[in-house]
């Protein structure tokens, strides 16, 4: 069945020009939206939550130019399963190469952060095409094998190769003298709530996963933010900014601190273009977490680095 579904509607579909494309989505933005109200509830309490000082009108506002986005969002994603290289090129486009590029050249690898904003699976495919390092992308696998090794194709086509969540730890002992650049996505919810960063995010308690902090530093990676823009429909570009090129000699939470902030940053700027479907704020905050952050903050403090 999921071979069917596969080669007779989503291939097809991908090599539909755009404006088919579009028109299939403005349709579903009608149907499943509109008529069927697909996780309604859940963003419009996401959107309120965060925007406690906009009105009513401007929490619809925003609610509605998010689903429109997202349904662009599932067409476009679809695309990818056939687009070429020259497309990908043209329509996202990476502003300040050259930040990154001169880590490679001092044969120094960095940490990509990035939220689920814009067209980020657009971004996996062009950010190998513009920069000098070997990129690598830590994904969480599908519960489906076949569709995990459908999007796993489709993510790596033009050279990125992925790495799988579970397998962190033996990856980056293995290739932690190669000169790489690795992407994480930095605004999923942890699972577990005490095995996070807790801090305000959208005027809410939120965990945030530690582990670009904590891989930076054990292995002393350059940390970058990758803010991306959506420029027209279908069009983004991305322009990388410095978290922290010493991340050792960072104090504890700071480079999270930073990534997350400049996350925030990007959607109170333009709301419409995160992933307001996530229900980022399932857990509360452990009553003693502060009791466990305090032991936590004491044992990284004797950390050493040789």
């Amino acid at each position: 069945m999921n071979n069917l579904v596969f080669y007779l509607f989503v291939k097809p579909l991908s090599r539909l020009p755009y404006g088919w494309l579009y028109a299939i989505s403005d349709g579903l933005y009608w149907l499943v939206y509109r008529l069927v109200g697909y996780r309604r509830k859940v963003v419009s309490k996401n959107i309120r939550n965060s925007f406690p000082d906009k009105t009513a009108k401007e929490h619809l506002a925003v609610e509605r130019a998010f689903y429109s986005h997202f349904f662009d969002l599932i067409v476009e994603v679809i695309k990818q399963f056939s687009i070429s290289k020259k497309d990908v090129l043209a329509r996202c486009r990476v502003l300040n190469p050259e930040l990154v590029n001169a880590y490679a050249k001092e044969d120094k690898s960095i940490f990509m952060l990035a939220g689920h904003y814009c067209n980020w699976e657009l971004f996996v495919l062009a950010v190998e095409l513009q920069i000098e390092h070997q990129s690598f992308g830590i994904y969480h696998p599908l519960k489906n094998p076949y569709w995990d090794k459908k999007m796993a194709d489709m993510r790596s086509q033009y050279g990125m190769e992925l790495v799988s969540k579970k397998n962190l730890g033996d990856f980056f002992r293995r290739i932690m003298e190669e000169n790489i650049a690795t992407f994480f996505g930095t605004d999923q919810a942890p699972s577990d709530p005490y095995r996070a960063y807790w801090m305000t995010f959208l005027n809410q308690d939120t965990p945030v996963f530690f582990g670009a902090e904590k891989y930076a530093k054990d292995y002393d990676q350059v940390v970058v933010f990758c803010d991306i823009k959506k420029v027209k429909r279908g069009y983004y570009e991305v322009e990388f900014k410095l978290i922290s090129d010493e991340p050792r000699e960072e104090d504890y939470g700071v480079i999270t601190e930073k990534h997350v902030r400049a996350l925030e940053k990007q959607i109170i700027q333009e709301p419409e273009y995160w992933l307001w479907t996530h229900r980022r704020w399932k857990r509360e905050k452990p009553d003693d977490y502060e009791v466990y952050l305090a032991k936590y903050r004491a044992a990284a403090k004797q950390k050493t680095y040789s």
